[in-house]
């Protein structure tokens, strides 16, 4: 008993925990063994290379079509004794260890531990139990009607697996400042990147790092303490500090009541009307009175601001008289996006 514990071992260390390159050392013994066998047994046609190649997988994965076999008494011994048996485990072997790698390599990226390749995406920073996979889903609900196509990628500091494993990228970092992990996110590559933390200090030391990483992407943060967030912005100019409107809906539904379903409707991605923007791709500088009906007639879509820029401040309710230039920023309200706009107004 003793001596068949010893084998049990010694064939568990040296076949069952093969490593890649061992195993392929003992495949490639297997195959050149084989193939001497039939030669000296005098298989003239298995030993041809294209029908050896054939025999052998057909052979060692026992499919057996026997359109192929040994004609020869030693040939059959070879193949029972030899060939038949080693290459069943072999072939075992190999199958399993290819499906254990593959089946690692899903589960690392579903953990979040496999570098990504992506470039110009949306990159989350940060994970709240309550709003973070609401805000992954109605990303990508605007990307589905977005001309623009690109891939969102979320990175945590939370221990937790991809909570949408067939739609985003996902990697878990141990600090959202360790360069070799964040670059796993592709940080400096990301053109749009939310920051979004638990808490404040950790959104501001996030936000300074992604700045010094990329600074030519928008980066978009959240912070409870607003301040933090007006402070951040005037020594990073590119970051866009999202305010809170709980305590000022709470005022506007004491005095306007039903204003907060109004708004949630304007940034409900699923029903209702919608509020996106367009920058003006006109060739010269038109009363904001014609881009507004032309909205309206043509796509039933309503103006609510212009901005010059994308990072300057919106004019919301502008004059119709208003002159729009080339380059602005157009807001509005629709049931979807407007991607294809005709700009010709002559007609307006």
């Amino acid at each position: 008993m003793h001596i068949l514990l010893r084998l049990k071992r010694v064939f568990a260390r040296h076949f069952i925990e093969f490593r890649w390159h061992n195993l392929l050392l003992a495949l490639l013994f297997y195959l050149v063994a084989s193939w001497l066998l039939m030669w000296l047994c005098g298989e003239q046609d298995i030993v041809r290379l294209d029908n050896f190649v054939y025999w052998i997988v057909v052979t060692a994965s026992t499919v057996g079509y026997g359109d192929l076999s040994p004609v020869s008494p030693a040939g059959r011994l070879a193949a029972s004794f030899f060939v038949i048996p080693l290459g069943l485990g072999l072939f075992g072997l190999t199958l399993g260890r290819l499906a254990a790698s593959l089946s690692f390599q899903w589960r690392k990226g579903v953990q979040g531990f496999k570098s990504l390749d992506y470039n110009q995406h949306i990159l989350v920073i940060g994970w709240h139990e309550e709003h973070t996979l609401q805000l992954l889903k109605l990303l990508l609900r605007e990307l589905d009607y977005h001309a623009e196509k690109c891939q969102v990628a979320l990175c945590v500091r939370a221990e937790m697996e991809n909570p949408m494993p067939e739609r985003i990228g996902f990697v878990r970092v141990s600090s959202f400042t360790n360069d070799e992990e964040m670059q796993r996110a592709c940080v400096s590559t990301a053109s749009r990147i939310i920051i979004d933390c638990q808490d404040d200090d950790a959104t501001s030391s996030a936000a300074l790092y992604v700045c010094n990483a990329n600074p030519d992407a928008h980066v978009i943060t959240y912070f409870n303490n607003e301040s933090m967030g007006q402070l951040l912005k005037r020594h990073l100019p590119n970051i866009e500090a999202m305010p809170s409107v709980a305590t000022e809906m709470l005022a506007k539904s004491a005095m306007d009541p039903g204003s907060s379903a109004v708004l949630h409707e304007l940034l409900n991605v699923d029903k209702g009307m919608t509020q996106y923007s367009i920058e003006y791709a006109g060739s010269r500088d038109v009363p904001l009175r014609q881009l507004f009906l032309a909205f309206k007639e043509r796509y039933e879509a309503t103006i609510i601001g212009v901005s010059a820029g994308r990072r300057l401040p919106a004019e919301i309710n502008p004059a119709l008289s208003r002159e729009v230039k080339p380059g602005a920023v157009i807001y509005y309200i629709a049931d979807e996006r407007i991607n294809d706009f005709d700009w010709e107004l002559g007609d307006v």
